[in-house]
Parts: structure tokens; sequence; C-alpha cells
């Protein structure tokens, strides 16, 4: 789950980093309220929307005074904001962040997330910050300085200065980067972060470090057990159809494609996706109803995918160990006998209770198209939708 940057700061803030002094606002006739909380001149204007790239798409203003800032919030407000990380149909801004602007004498990279593949936390440190790293990891990636560590209770100090030896910080400012350090390290583990990026972190004229920019995302697996950070998910910043799947349960994430997907088992979705490619078409959807579904469940999931504009026809792959493919059937033939399904439907049972449920669709009266196998199923979707 991803917050917004305000948010992310008011985290990091909690914990002891230190942060740029900053307000958000959800409407305009809040700015004059708000605005008095700020000490400086000069602000700067950030539109709150999950995706990066926002400085470069315009989403980020720096203004002289309240009155360009208010033109500018004008402007900006309601705007469908369109970054390399949003697609084409970009991000309505529905909320702004007003911070106190920074006299910037250096920008600097820093990360924290969990490293799988040693099992380690990792630091990633770049003497360059700002809105040009993915282009100097491309381009210089031994500018990039990441260093592991074990999961314990706390960053020692040799490995605090192996990851900021990049920035080259005086005496006094390493004690504000320990206490960096160790806040980023805490929110990882005590509120079950997978990542958190600064960027840039930014050594200001009068030599104070400060968090000028954060992305924290946390693991959906752990949310059940942080409600404090559940409160903070912005469901307007989410896909409609991801949003509905999660009410039942159910994992979907929506693509681009034309062929609807309804699997049982995350590595049995992953080959369903791919034979679907091998054949010349292109997933819709990644879903997963998951070992136990229940009937109302698997008519949720068939309705998702029903309701996506895009979808030509729809593959459903079942192994039935603990998911019985009898619920499943009749799940299958009730969603689709309330939504009226006239695309293409194929469907692939193997497994607990499969006779039974081919029967339940067999005696449907619905075009119902079932497969052997895998090959044979994806071989049909592909040729009932051209």
């Amino acid at each position: 789950m991803n917050i917004h940057e305000h948010q992310a700061k008011d985290l990091l803030a909690e914990f002891g980093a230190p942060v740029s002094n900053g307000v958000v606002i959800y409407n305009l006739d809040e700015i004059d309220s708000k605005i008095k909380k700020l000490k400086s001149k000069n602000f700067v204007l950030k539109a709150q929307i999950h995706a990066g790239g926002r400085g470069k798409a315009g989403g980020v203003k720096l203004v002289k005074d309240i009155n360009e800032l208010k033109i500018e919030a004008q402007k900006l407000f309601g705007k469908n904001l369109v970054t390399h990380q949003t697609g084409l149909k970009g991000r309505e801004v529905k909320r702004l962040y007003i911070e106190e602007a920074s006299e910037i004498s250096k920008e600097f990279y820093l990360s924290c997330l969990v490293d799988r593949e040693s099992s380690k936390i990792a630091f990633i440190s770049c003497v360059d910050g700002g809105m040009d790293i993915e282009k100097i990891a491309a381009e210089e990636p031994k500018k990039i300085i990441t260093t592991k560590i074990d999961l314990k209770d706390k960053v020692n100090k040799e490995d605090i200065e192996k990851i900021i030896k990049p920035f080259n910080f005086t005496q006094e400012q390493k004690k504000t980067a320990y206490q960096l350090i160790d806040s980023i390290y805490k929110i990882l583990i005590d509120k079950d972060a997978n990542l958190i990026e600064i960027n840039p972190l930014i050594v200001t004229k009068k030599g104070k470090i400060l968090c000028l920019d954060a992305k924290i995302n946390f693991d959906d697996n752990a949310l059940f057990r942080r409600p404090e950070i559940l409160k903070l998910r912005d469901l307007n910043e989410e896909e409609p159809a991801e949003v509905e799947a999660s009410k039942f349960d159910l994992s979907y994430i929506k693509l681009n494609g034309s062929i609807g997907c309804m699997v049982n088992g995350a590595g049995l979705a992953m080959a369903t996706m791919d034979i679907i490619k091998l054949y010349g078409e292109e997933p819709a959807n990644f879903l997963d109803v998951g070992g136990g579904a229940s009937k109302d469940k698997v008519k949720a999931a068939l309705k998702l995918i029903i309701d996506d504009k895009n979808v030509k026809g729809i593959l459903i792959n079942i192994f039935g160990g603990i998911m019985r493919c009898d619920v499943l059937a009749q799940g299958v033939v009730d969603a689709a006998k309330e939504s009226s399904i006239d695309i293409p439907l194929v469907v692939r049972l193997a497994g607990t209770n499969f006779k039974e449920g081919k029967s339940i669709l067999d005696k449907s009266g619905l075009e119902i198209l079932s497969a052997e196998d895998l090959n044979d199923a994806a071989q049909k979707i592909v040729g009932a939708i051209k």
C-alpha cells in the first residue's frame, strides 16, 4: 500500500527524522487558515498523487507569495496530472501539500527496502538525487551504493558510516544523519514497510539536512496488524476494480489485455497469463481467487472481469485442491446468469469434484467451452475472440 508524500513526512517526523514544515489542503478555502502555520515567505506547492515524476509533469511549483500560491493552487487542484508512472489517463489531484521553501545546497538520494534475494535490509545511497535518479542509475550505476545489513534492533555505527559515506557530511551533520538512518530503519521494521525513499535528501545553504520528498510503501499482507497505517489508505488513488476486489479478499491487478483470467493460485495464474501471450493475445488482469473460495467470492471475481470494457473473452482455469470445482462451477453459472455474459467463456477444471463441476456447467444452458488442459484452454479462448 502506498501513501501520500505528506503522510510519509508526518510518519518520518514522528520517528525523529528531519522534514520540512508543511500543511495539506483538501480544498482551496483552507489555504488562508493553514498557511499561517508556516514561517517562510516562499512556498513549494505539491500535487499529492501516488506517482513519481510530479515535478517534470508540472505538479510541483515554487511560489514567491500567498497570491501566487493561490493562483497556482487553483490551476493544480482538480487537474489530471500525467506523469511517466500514471499512464495516459493520469491522476486527478484531490489534495495539495504546501511546505516552506528550502534553499538547497546539495541533493542526495537515500532509500531503505527489504531485499528478498539476500533476506537482508538494503540501504541505497547516491551522491546525486532529485528528478533524474533513474537516469543516473542507468547511465552511472557506480554512483549507486548499496549497503545490506542483517535484521536487528538497530543499525550499528559502522553500517551507518557506509550508508552516508557518499554524502561527505560534516561531523555536525552526521549527528542528524545517524538519527535519520535510525528513524528510517525503525519505520521499516515497526510499521511493516517494504520501501522508504527520500529523494531528494538535501543539505540547505545553512548546512541543515532535510527530507525534501518522501515515499513509503507498506506490505499489504501486514495491514491487518497495522490499523494506524490502513487509515492512511486513499482509495481515490487506486484502480476502482482493485478496490472492489479487496472487499472480497481477491488478489486482482488490472492489465491492458483482452482476455480476462480467473485462476486459483498465483503460480497457476502466472502460467495462464504466459500461455495467453504465447498464443498471441494479452491478459486483461491477474486474478487469484485463492484456495478456498466460496460461491459468492467466485461470483464477485467473475463480475470484476465482466465489468472490464476491454475484455473480449474469459478464461477460467481451476485446479481443485482445497478449492472444489463444483463450488467454482456453481459460482460461475450464477454470475453468468445474473450478468448476461455475451462474450466467449472457456473453462478448464481439474482436481477435486471436477466431474461434478463439469456437470453443473454442461447443464447450465450457458454457452461455455470446456477445455481438457491449459494448452487447449488458451487455444480455444484466443480462437474464440478472433
